[in-house]
């Protein structure tokens, strides 16, 4: 029997989230202004009745950021203050701290977008009133006097230079008052300059020398190059700003993986839709065929298949059912299954990587601090090539020396703006941290990153890196008239009050194989060598004894007849155990980890990428030899405690190669600090994961050679961009001093000169998204 779907008429529209209501589910509701309104919950209904209108007047607005949010800047991050403002160093605003609001407003964009609008229009007039003559001999405006001309221009420009570049003569004043010069001193100083003078120029052109004035007696002016430069500096600006938000879009993307709603199960077996900011820990949630997984939690029934590529970069679906855990985000196949929910909030996988990511964006490179240091010095000496060549064109250039002087100063100081040196670096780690999510890398900072683009030595653990992490019975043999069902049976029985690992791959084998387990009493573990205990439903059963040749040889149990066996099952690199009853050989089970199915192809690819790699392990030599030789493993080495693990790291630091270490568990901690670069996967401690600069969301090598590659086209792309910034730089600014004029003639423009301020600014930008395309 199905359940028939409510018609139209029998469903409303939650005002609040948007969701649809069943009228008949009994759900919350008000009247408001003679209207009924209906809720998916309580909580909906709460928001509703306090500010009924804020729901009903359109899209709710975004709410703002919370009182005492911390705010940092994303061209310096250890800039951190309460409540929004500027940059101090480079007069950038500030953004919010941590992870953004889903619908949160960019401030800085929507006002300086706002201005470009006023802006635009206007610097296009002056710019075509002024240049149409200049350029072509066209008057556009014959009937106006050449002064009133002048006026008009006034007029157009006045409101781009001091509204809509408002904000530039603040931050430049600002950047004067700290004494960190920045890129908003040059275009306050530049349109300022030009402003100012033309404006001197229009209003009191007697000031001027008769050399400088014209037919009319008036003063060649410049408003259209300050208002055409502050509408280009905002279009750089809101293209940047643009961009930046783009950089965002993997954490926003992330977020949107998780679903709005969920489908809760009641006590009577109903279910019923509730927002996900309701499901508390320990709720029952069913998830349907094609669901997306609401929240992290447990399969308590039911199977499916659930592809987890969104999280991990894999496309292979993963097999879920009783106690597998799911992670909220991913996408469920055509199974259903019940699960427990085990965390919520910012307890979340989703909500964690989100976190991850959002602070490595804001993290800085080593490398960032060259652009740093060039810039320190790059803006004062701008200034000072500016005002040389106003002091040059002023005692040698052509008449009108002061507009020739004026030009070159201006030109100088507009073209050589340090944004896309400041971007360079910045917009680069953005984006790439971005990327790195959607493959299921997190790089925990920038430094890390830079530092992994020139790793040459990866060391590796073996357990849960390389082979699975979960030990899986691979062989049992019989002797002195025993079945391997029997030995299988009585090893099981011995094992079933132990939680070793050895026991668990012991009794998961019995389970699959079908094995009816013998029951055991007198159980005792005997460390370091095995168990014990008696097996058998007769009266006092039989001695049974499971463990190692120590064991054996302690209780004089002969164990010859198996060493063949022993002897080529431990080269395979398995773990032999030995069983004995009434103090005879009863035979032999083998326990293995079992090696990834990815790890071979893993080495290749990294050994493709130049990298060498060393096993280090606890584990025994000859196991771990056997795991190396199938895999490929360049050097290994065994036996190895946490501590000689990190001796390990230090002594190939020492001999000149940059160490990554991989590793999952407690003991790799050491180490993976120690190292250049820590990896810990994702499914690992939670020591592991805090030590490491980079975390895998699956245990798989393969995210590590994708972390390769991902910083070492980061590293490629930053350099492209200082090059630009650099390159365009010492070009530009002695072609806008005037070199060029003795030669061929050529002043440029203050206008030409913005234009090609935004250009290489924008030029970064975009070198820097291509970065989202990279193929890992």
């Amino acid at each position: 029997m199905t359940d028939q779907k409510p018609q139209p008429s029998e469903t409303a529209v939650d005002p609040v989230c948007g969701m649809t209501v069943d009228l008949q589910a009994g759900k919350p509701t008000t009247e408001h202004d003679g209207e009924h309104y209906h809720f998916c919950s309580k909580g909906c209904l709460k928001k509703f009745t306090a500010d009924p209108e804020r729901y009903l007047g359109g899209a709710p607005e975004p709410e703002p950021a919370p009182p005492g949010t911390l705010y940092t800047c994303p061209m310096h991050p250890e800039i951190v203050q309460e409540g929004p403002g500027a940059c101090p160093i480079c007069g950038m605003a500030l953004e919010p701290m941590g992870v953004p609001a889903e619908d949160a407003p960019n401030e800085e964009l929507i006002d300086f977008t706002r201005r470009l609008w006023v802006a635009a229009p206007l610097a296009f007039i002056v710019a075509a009133i002024e240049m149409s003559a200049h350029a072509f001999g066209l008057d556009l405006l014959p009937f106006l006097e050449p002064h009133a001309k002048q006026w008009l221009l006034f007029a157009l420009a006045t409101p781009v230079v001091l509204w809509c570049g408002w904000p530039f003569f603040v931050r430049g004043v600002q950047s004067l008052r700290t004494g960190h010069l920045n890129m908003f001193t040059l275009i306050g100083l530049g349109t300022g300059a030009a402003y100012l003078y033309s404006v001197v120029g229009t209003f009191a052109p007697h000031l001027f020398p008769e050399s400088m004035r014209g037919a009319h007696g008036l003063v060649p002016v410049y408003f259209e190059a300050a208002a055409v430069i502050v509408a280009l500096v905002l279009l750089g600006q809101v293209l940047e700003l643009r961009a930046r938000e783009k950089t965002g879009g993997a954490i926003r993307a992330l977020l949107d993986l998780a679903p709005k709603t969920a489908l809760r199960v009641l006590k009577s077996g109903d279910t019923e839709t509730i927002p996900l900011a309701e499901v508390q820990v320990g709720d029952i949630l069913r998830v349907r065929p094609g669901d997306q997984v609401p929240i992290d939690g447990t399969v308590i029934d039911g199977r499916s298949q659930v592809d987890e590529s969104m999280l991990t970069g894999e496309p292979v679906p993963v097999a879920k059912g009783q106690n597998d855990t799911v992670t909220g985000g991913t996408l469920n196949g055509t199974g259903s299954f019940d699960m427990r929910v085990d965390r919520t909030g910012a307890e979340t996988t989703l909500s964690q990587v989100v976190h991850m990511v959002a602070e490595a964006q804001r993290s800085r490179a080593p490398i960032q601090g060259l652009a740093d240091a060039v810039a320190g010095y790059f803006v004062p000496g701008v200034i000072a090539i500016a005002v040389i060549a106003f002091i040059v064109w002023l005692l040698v250039g052509p008449p009108p020396q002061l507009a020739y002087a004026l030009v070159a100063a201006v030109s100088v100081l507009i073209i050589a703006c340090p944004c896309a040196l400041g971007l360079a670096t910045p917009i680069s780690i953005m984006v790439a941290t971005g990327r790195g999510a959607q493959a299921g890398v997190l790089i925990r900072n920038a430094a890390g990153l830079e530092r992994l683009a020139k790793v040459d030595t990866l060391v590796v653990d073996k357990t849960g890196t390389l082979t699975e992490g979960k030990p899986a019975l691979t062989d049992i043999a019989a002797v002195n008239g025993y079945t391997e069902s029997k030995v299988l049976s009585i090893a099981a029985a011995l094992e079933s009050g132990s939680e070793h690992p050895l026991a668990v791959a012991i009794l998961k084998g019995a389970s699959d194989k079908g094995v009816k387990v013998e029951k055991a009493r007198d159980f005792e573990a005997v460390t370091g060598q095995g168990v014990i205990g008696r097996v058998g439903g007769n009266i006092g059963g039989h001695a049974a004894r499971l463990g190692n040749s120590q064991l054996m040889d302690e209780h004089r149990i002969n164990i010859l007849d198996v060493k063949d066996s022993v002897t080529r099952l431990r080269k395979e690199g398995k773990t032999v155990v030995y069983l004995a009853v009434d103090n005879r050989l009863a035979g032999i089970v083998a326990v293995a980890d079992p090696i990834r199915e990815s790890a071979k192809d893993s080495i290749a690819t990294l050994h493709g990428l130049g990298l060498r790699i060393v096993m280090a392990t606890g584990d025994n030599i000859t196991t771990a030899r056997s795991v190396a030789e199938q895999l490929g493993v360049d050097e290994v080495h065994a036996g190895l405690t946490p501590g000689e693990k990190l001796e390990l790291v230090e002594e190939l630091q020492k001999q000149g190669a940059v160490v990554a270490m991989a590793g999952d568990g407690i003991n790799d901690a050491p180490a993976l600090a120690k190292a250049d670069v820590g990896i810990a996967m994702g499914t690992g401690a939670d020591v592991a994961v805090e030590s490491a600069d980079m975390t895998l969301l699956k245990s798989d090598l393969r995210g590590v050679a994708r972390g390769v590659k991902l910083a070492r086209a980061t590293m490629r792309n930053i350099k492209q961009n200082l090059f630009f910034a650099f390159c365009y730089n010492v070009i530009g600014v002695p072609i806008a001093a005037g070199v060029l004029y003795p030669v061929a003639g050529i002043v440029l423009s203050p206008m030409i000169a913005a234009a090609a301020m935004s250009l290489s600014s924008v030029s970064v930008v975009g070198n820097a998204l291509r970065l989202r395309r990279v193929d890992l």
